[in-house]
């Protein structure tokens, strides 16, 4: 059984930097890190090169939802940056990550703070940070979202990384993810 450290927040909440923060702070237990960004980062994806990437997103996602449960599966501790947005993201996961130990972390950053930052990061098309923001308060509401820890994305990453690794569950407790 993997542990999967689910960071779920809108776009500009810290969720890289916090998981690079966690990564440091474990003290000899390895994280993958995943996310969407190092995919684009990296260049092996990139929404624009398709012609239409709404008829393709579906397909995309699901994709990569694979590829996290995949690396899950064989044993690989996980630190996974995701955005819920999408309604049956959740469920898709759900079965996919049946069997793992997930600890589902809320990030809340108000949204001044995104906008500041995604202003301030200036890689980011203008708006996304507050629409994420949206996206995310609909599906938490729609998709019931519940979390097994909130943090203040406001708070140092050291901060916030210490709290996380101090309210790791002990195996087999389950994550209020599946519920």
């Amino acid at each position: 059984m993997a542990l999967v450290l689910f960071l779920h927040g809108p776009s500009s909440s810290g969720k890289s930097t916090l998981a690079a923060e966690i990564r440091k702070q474990a003290a000899g237990r390895t994280f993958l890190h995943l996310s969407i960004d190092h995919l684009r980062d990296s260049g092996a994806w990139s929404p624009s090169a398709y012609e239409d990437w709404n008829t393709a997103r579906p397909a995309f996602f699901s994709g990569f939802h694979r590829a996290v449960a995949g690396f899950a599966t064989a044993g690989n501790d996980l630190i996974l940056e995701h955005i819920l947005d999408t309604p049956g993201w959740q469920a898709e996961l759900r079965r996919l990550l049946a069997g793992q130990q997930v600890f589902f972390v809320g990030l809340h950053t108000p949204l001044s703070t995104l906008v500041a930052r995604e202003t301030a990061r200036g890689d980011r098309p203008p708006g996304s940070a507050a629409a994420d923001f949206e996206r995310a308060r609909i599906a938490q509401a729609n998709e019931g979202l519940s979390y097994d820890l909130i943090v203040d994305g406001t708070q140092p990453a050291r901060i916030n990384a210490a709290t996380i690794l101090e309210a790791l569950p002990q195996p087999g407790t389950l994550s209020r993810f599946f519920d």
